[in-house]
């Protein structure tokens, strides 16, 4: 696994150096605009979304059932993750009234269609993993009752 991990650094390093090469021509103001969304971004992570996540998580918690709460969770990071790369083009940044060519796709009813299917799959998700609950405590009070023990059902 070391030599994955070190393959990965070196390509992580060389895609970095390569990045700040292509950025050699920038002006300063540029620079500068660039500086702003990173750190705007990590601003807007730290602050923002990573509790709203840690507070939903805490929530599911209390809230959910122990099965659901994984598929759920993994549901909902995944349509947030898309979510925030879909909103620059959901608002409309980047059009140019005069250049109908950018942003000329239906990018709402694309994101739509997407939560859809991530919905769909997050509660196909959560029904196989009910049933699988359900199959394995069905094998638990089998076995009990095979064994002479008291059932889940058997009352005091």
């Amino acid at each position: 696994m070391t030599g994955v991990r070190a393959a990965l650094i070196a390509t992580g390093i060389g895609l970095g150096l390569w990045g700040l090469w292509l950025m050699r021509d920038f002006t300063g103001g540029e620079l500068l605009s660039i500086g702003t969304w990173i750190a705007g971004g990590i601003l807007l992570h730290d602050v923002v979304l990573a509790p709203v996540t840690v507070a939903l998580g805490v929530l599911a918690a209390r809230l959910l059932p122990a099965h659901l709460r994984g598929a759920l969770g993994v549901g909902f990071l995944i349509w947030a993750t898309l979510t925030v790369a879909f909103v620059p083009v959901l608002s409309g940044q980047g059009g140019k009234p005069d250049n109908d060519t950018i942003l000329n796709r239906p990018y709402v009813t694309s994101w739509l269609v997407l939560t859809a299917v991530l919905l769909a799959a997050t509660v196909l998700a959560v029904l196989v993993r009910r049933a699988q609950a359900r199959r394995a405590q069905a094998r638990t009070v089998q076995s009990r009752t095979a064994q002479g023990g008291p059932t889940a059902d058997a009352g005091p």
